[in-house]
Parts: structure tokens; C-alpha cells; sequence
């Protein structure tokens, strides 16, 4: 092809387009093709969100360790992801499976070198005095995994039924009904460090 003046146009010349000028299926199709220009740009889209569950769950002292680790997973299991939710609720559900992973491991190191006692701490008791008082992150922890993991979902981050359902792999019925038993427990947790 010639253009105006005489010079020959290549098609090698044409810049390939920047990855800001598809949408997100297309991006995630690059992407489990092995493009990591169009990766970038997702994770590019999707870090602040995924670094705000990884604080909230797991606090901040290694929340960008934890918030790559999220993200070399999807990476690595991106070809996985089905199109049936959005990719934000994807990557939340592979953001809590690594950082129940990692709670996990955690866990099993604390155990395996905490000395063993013969009395066990309580958190349900309540405090010995009255001038203390169990705060909500304290009340939180008493909560069961699947509770607490719910709670958050829903009243911190904002997610709906729906969405838990889909993240968690359960009904939104389930998650309904958890959510409500976890508000319950937590009031009462909260209401005993008022006695």
C-alpha cells in the first residue's frame, strides 16, 4: 500500500492497539492466551479492590504480599474462570481461598511449636473486669470461619447474597441464614462484654 507522497505503509508499522482499548473479556481471552500486557491491565483494574479484602481480612503487615500471591494465582488459574460472575467477584473468591490458605499454614506453624498448657483461653468469657470491654474486632473472631467469612462479605464489603453465594460456592439462602446467626452471635458477644 502506498501513501500519500510515495512511501510504502507496512503493517508491521501499525502499533498493536493499547490494552486500555478493549474490554474486560477480551482483556481475560488475552490474557489466558499468555498476553501479560493485557493481564497487566486487568490487574491494573482490579488491585485497589483486591488490596482492600486482603487488609480487611488479613490485616495490613502483609497485605501486599498476600494481595501478588492473590494475583499469581489468578494468573495461573485464570483459564478457569467461566464468564458466569463478574471477574471482580472471581478474583474475591480466589483473594479468600489464598488468604484462608495462608490462615491455614499459619495455624498448623503455631501449633506445631506453641507450648501446650493445661488450661485453655476462653474468648466467649467474659472479661475479668468491668472496665473492659470485648470490642467488635475481638467479638469477630469468636465468630465461626464460615460466620465471620459471610459477615464480612456482606456488611463490610458490600457484596450481596447473590454474590456470596456465587463466591463461596452455597445458596443464597445459606448465606442469608449465616449472616443473621453471626449478627445474633456477635451481639451477644458484644452484649456479655457490657455485663
Amino acid at each position: 500500500m502506498t501513501e500519500p507522497g510515495g512511501a510504502v505503509a507496512s503493517q508491521s508499522e501499525t502499533p498493536p492497539p493499547a490494552t486500555g482499548a478493549f474490554g474486560e473479556r477480551e482483556l481475560i481471552a488475552r490474557a489466558v492466551q499468555g498476553d501479560q500486557d493485557a493481564f497487566r491491565a486487568l490487574y491494573d483494574r482490579h488491585l485497589e479492590r483486591v488490596y482492600g479484602l486482603v487488609v480487611r481480612w488479613g490485616g495490613s503487615l502483609e497485605a501486599e504480599e498476600i494481595t501478588q500471591d492473590v494475583f499469581v494465582r489468578a494468573w495461573e488459574k485464570l483459564y478457569t474462570f467461566r464468564g458466569d460472575a463478574a471477574l471482580s467477584t472471581w478474583l474475591y473468591r480466589v483473594g479468600v481461598s489464598v488468604i484462608l490458605a495462608r490462615r491455614k499454614a499459619a495455624g498448623k506453624a503455631r501449633q506445631r511449636f506453641a507450648p501446650v498448657t493445661e488450661v485453655e483461653y476462653d474468648r466467649a468469657s467474659p472479661p475479668d473486669r468491668p472496665d473492659q470491654r470485648m470490642d467488635l474486632e475481638a467479638g469477630m473472631a469468636t465468630l465461626p470461619e464460615g460466620a465471620r467469612r459471610i459477615l464480612l462479605l456482606h456488611d463490610v464489603s458490600g457484596y450481596r447474597h447473590d454474590e456470596i453465594a456465587t463466591m463461596l460456592g452455597i445458596s443464597a439462602g445459606t448465606s442469608k441464614s449465616q449472616l443473621h446467626r453471626a449478627r445474633m452471635a456477635l451481639r451477644r458477644h458484644l452484649h456479655r462484654g457490657e455485663a
